[in-house]
């Protein structure tokens, strides 16, 4: 498997984590359950594992298609800008999840206070991930980045019904 095929098949795996992860935080706050809080916490370290390898992996993506027809340097150095901070942002994840699952076992008192700072930090994380994957998926899909919404037939003749 090539830096390639590793990187658009990990490139989302932080970007769910970190939502599905919120979600799983969200229900052990509401249920007050530590062990589901946990598991948000495991979900989130495995996101910021799979961002530093989508990071490191993103310059060999790069090289492979900074020279394809159509490939904007542009758009690839926007989403190396917004990866770098996606990154940042899902490492201080990882550590504060860590940090969440001490503080779970050694100081009770600070479990949901710990719990609601990770959510936000979960929140901020999404965003700039999400951000950085729709930056990612311009370079390849100018679907994405002309707004084209229309079908087309098997003409290729755009499809214009709106009735």
């Amino acid at each position: 498997m090539s830096q390639i095929h590793l990187h658009l098949l990990i490139t989302h795996l932080p970007i769910f984590g970190s939502i599905i992860g919120g979600l799983v935080l969200v229900y052990g706050l509401l249920t007050k359950s530590n062990s589901t809080k946990n598991a948000a916490y495991f979900i989130f370290i495995i996101s910021s594992i799979g961002a530093g390898i989508a990071y490191l992996t993103g310059e060999g993506a790069e090289e492979a298609v900074e020279n394809i027809q159509g490939v904007s340097e542009n758009i690839i150095e926007q989403h190396e800008d917004a990866a770098w901070y996606a990154l940042i942002s899902l490492v201080a994840l990882g550590m504060i999840s860590i940090v969440a699952l001490i503080v779970n076992r050694l100081t009770p008192s600070l479990v949901k206070a710990i719990a609601v700072f990770t959510l936000i930090v979960s929140c901020i994380s999404f965003g700039l991930v999400a951000r950085t994957g729709y930056l990612g998926g311009q370079i390849r899909h100018t679907e994405i980045a002309t707004g084209i919404s229309q079908g087309t037939g098997r003409s290729g003749e755009v499809n214009d019904d709106d009735d």
